[in-house]
């Protein structure tokens, strides 16, 4: 009866061990609950800002000044007229194949 009486006892001591380290556990997991709460809310932010900040500039086109009067600009272009052939590939520069193009 008394090794029986032993065994209940360290049962309840194995027993309140094992109720402090789960509220230990319990305690743990709530705050890498709320750090991973703070540390998602940090990402999404930086993602936000990272966003925001891969967006490319607008470049409004380039200006090109009339080089000629309004006399020639007005002048009638004659139908047998063939104007250069400046062909676009999309592997150069588009700021000089519009500058070709526009000279």
């Amino acid at each position: 009866m008394q090794a029986l009486q032993e065994e209940v006892a360290a049962s309840r001591v194995n027993q309140e061990r094992i109720q402090v380290d789960l509220a230990a556990s319990l305690s743990t997991n709530k705050e890498l609950r709320r750090s991973n709460e703070e540390l998602r809310r940090d990402l999404q932010n930086q993602e936000g800002e990272r966003e925001e900040e891969d967006q490319e500039p607008v470049t409004l086109p380039r200006e090109f000044p009339m080089s000629f009067s309004q006399a020639i600009m007005d002048a009638v272009i004659p139908a047998t007229f063939v104007g250069p052939k400046v062909i676009f590939t999309g592997t150069e520069d588009p700021e000089a194949h519009l500058t070709a193009f526009r000279t």
